[in-house]
């Protein structure tokens, strides 16, 4: 416990007190001396940083004169400083700064201080020094907050407009603010939000922090049940998406596909939702899954893209006047329950004409039907692709519905009883 204060002569006080200029000027001149980051400032920061110092040995003299026995109050030494300048100059610069100015003072005081005054003079210095380091500690912890508190609405912001496809220049001017103005190779994740205590920030600033160790960006948010991250700056999202699993909660973590910026990453959220969403329908799915793997899941919970790509990844192929025997192949070798044999006999082929009809396949499609899992895949896209050429039923779905459809088969049978 810090006993009563003593209180310096009238000399001390008056030297102290005419010095106040002279300090200042010493103080800049050795921050000047001594200080790279200080020379490299640019003019109006360095005019910033000076008024600081200044304030300080002002806040010092008027305290040191002061007969009350209160303690030094620094913070409003950096009342009047700008929010920016905790950007450009760091707290350890800020403690640079303080060690400076304490410096120039015990340099001085065999000059200031009156007869047995000397020791007093240095300890006051030290006192007022603590003060300002904390005054300054709690500066940039503010500005931190603040500025993280502003940047998480931000990213909130960012992440909602993806959600919704709304790449528009508010969104643009946002992400430039976050720092994704440039950031390439984008990919949208999305798993459960884990049960940790505290809530949504740290299940947020964990998975940021573990992303980060692999040299990845992320923009994170929790939106309900759902932990939601994009990742830039990595084609091999998926990769890091297994190593940082724990992040999430319990249930399949999907990873979109990879998209080339920030303002194209509406499409792979939007797959990588509907992955999370049909994930269930696949009971034997690894923990961590790209949206693609779960394309037929995603096309029998209705997706429209899903059935897109299916079919235009392979039937389109497939059904092609120059691959026509792979689509015969295909179906005969589906239809056989994957019986060389049997297909064999059904196109009235040899076994190994089969056999390097399905490695054909295979080079042309990207899906080995020897592999169940990718055998089903193959089907489905087959349905769904002579579905879409079906013009009359097709139309007659989309302009009708369900009920319209029954309608006109009722019709149908009317006509030929």
């Amino acid at each position: 416990m810090t006993g009563p204060r003593q209180h310096p002569s009238e000399v001390t006080s008056r030297a102290v007190e005419r010095s106040a200029g002279d300090l200042a000027t010493r103080a800049s001149q050795r921050m000047e001396e001594h200080l790279r980051w200080y020379r490299e400032l640019s003019a109006e920061e360095r005019s910033q940083v000076g008024l600081v110092a200044q304030a300080g040995i002002s806040q010092f003299i008027a305290w040191f004169h002061q007969e009350e026995s209160h303690p030094p109050s620094a913070i409003s030494i950096f009342a009047n400083a700008p929010q920016e300048l905790t950007r450009s100059v760091s707290l350890r610069q800020t403690l640079d700064l303080v060690r400076t100015v304490v410096d120039v003072v015990e340099s001085r005081v065999e000059n200031l201080a009156g007869p047995g005054d000397e020791q007093l003079l240095r300890e006051s210095v030290l006192r007022f020094s603590r003060e300002i380091a904390f005054a300054a500690a709690e500066v940039y912890a503010g500005a931190a907050e603040a500025r993280g508190a502003w940047d998480a609405r931000l990213e909130a912001l960012v992440v909602d407009a993806v959600l919704r496809g709304e790449a528009d220049d508010s969104m643009q001017s946002r992400a430039s603010a976050l720092g994704w103005g440039d950031v390439a190779d984008v990919t949208f994740v999305v798993g459960s939000t884990p049960a940790v205590a505290g809530g949504a920030v740290p299940a947020v600033d964990d998975l940021r922090r573990s992303v980060r160790q692999h040299g990845v960006e992320a923009l994170a948010i929790v939106q309900r049940s759902r932990l939601i991250a994009i990742l830039g700056g990595t084609r091999e999202a998926t990769r890091v998406v297994e190593a940082v699993a724990d992040c999430f909660g319990p249930g399949p973590v999907v990873v979109g596909p990879t998209v080339p910026h920030l303002f194209a990453a509406g499409r792979s959220a939007r797959a990588a939702l509907s992955g999370l969403a049909a994930a269930a329908a696949w009971p034997d799915a690894p923990r961590v899954l790209e949206s693609d793997v779960v394309l037929p899941e995603r096309a029998l919970a209705g997706d429209p893209p899903a059935r897109r790509i299916l079919v235009e990844r392979i039937y389109r192929p497939l059904a092609a006047a120059s691959h026509a025997p792979l689509l015969q192949t295909a179906t005969a070798y589906l239809d056989s329950g994957g019986s060389l044999e049997a297909s064999a006999r059904a196109l009235f082929v040899h076994p190994n004409t089969v056999r390097y009809r399905l490695g054909r396949i295979s080079d042309v499609t990207g899906y080995d039907l020897t592999s169940p899992r990718e055998a089903w895949t193959v089907r489905i896209a087959l349905a769904l692709g002579r579905l879409a050429e079906t013009p009359t039923l097709s139309s007659a779905a989309r302009t009708t519905g369900p009920a319209g459809v029954l309608e006109e088969t009722s019709k149908v049978s009317l006509a030929t009883s």
